[in-house]
């Protein structure tokens, strides 16, 4: 019985069809965990949520960025981009029980004590417990009948700073940003979401969120996340898995096995 998490697989069915083989993947006895964005941008996202779907109990994720985005295009809410390759997962007679399956997720997601994923990773000053917290009082927004309004109102970059005392729709942007587009911090703990380079490129100020200290986050915890190609899974940490290496861009697809602690890819 084998735990697999896997990076940013952006609708690639064929890539998660070579790694599924290459971990001799069973759903009777394993598990696979995603980090989010399951589609957008790849060759198929109707098969590739089709084949996770049909996972059933062994499959368990957090919603990424696009993933929130197809749920808002999918009301009207936004037009769809031909560059990510939706139309056939939009049109399909599928598509009302899809959208059910995807208001399940959460933001984060605790794998055990050990373990907690989130799409973007865990924004400086945020605990374990605090954001598993948040990511339920947006959870219960998408699970409720008003859950498209959530949608209308995620999109924009402020408040770049959390506040306990954030509310409303300010507050759930906020968490949504933190989990699911957060790559830099600038002075202040201020969210920089327009910046999206690997860490040597960055200008002056910016920190990758992994490099802020948190005290809040003890040193046995580990934080899986996917979200930034550009780290190319490094992160000079242990503390911090990152797991997309941008196979949708001509890379690898990653996954990880808690029980060995190594990391199995396949090429593009």
């Amino acid at each position: 019985m084998s735990t697999y998490i896997v990076g940013d697989i952006q609708g690639c069915y064929s890539g998660l069809r070579n790694l599924l083989n290459a971990l001799a993947f069973d759903p009777a006895n394993d598990t696979l965990y995603a980090v989010g964005d399951l589609i957008a941008r790849g060759e198929d996202s109707l098969s590739t949520v089709q084949l996770l779907r049909d996972l059933g109990t062994s499959f368990k994720c957090v919603l990424g960025n696009h993933d929130l985005h197809m749920l808002a295009v999918s009301q009207g809410i936004k037009k769809v981009k031909d560059k990510d390759k939706l139309k056939p997962l939009l049109n399909s007679p599928a598509l009302p029980d899809i959208i059910d399956w995807y208001r399940q997720w959460p933001l984060a997601m605790r794998i055990d004590e050990h373990h907690t994923m989130a799409h973007a990773g865990l924004y400086p000053g945020w605990s374990v417990a605090q954001i598993l917290a948040l990511s339920d009082e947006v959870s219960d927004q998408l699970k409720s009948n008003n859950w498209q309004s959530l949608l209308k109102n995620m999109y924009g970059d402020g408040p770049k700073k959390w506040q306990d005392k954030l509310t409303g729709i300010e507050r759930q942007r906020f968490i949504i940003n933190a989990t699911t587009r957060m790559r830099f911090i600038s002075k202040g703990s201020e969210l920089d979401l327009k910046t999206k380079c690997a860490p040597g490129a960055a200008p002056s100020g910016l920190k990758p969120w992994f490099d802020v200290n948190n005290p809040q986050l003890p040193s046995s915890h580990t934080i899986v996340f996917g979200h930034w190609a550009a780290l190319m899974g490094k992160t000079d940490s242990t503390q911090f898995l990152a797991l997309d290496t941008g196979y949708v861009w001509g890379n690898t697809l990653t996954a990880w096995c808690k029980e060995t602690k190594q990391t199995i890819s396949v090429k593009a």
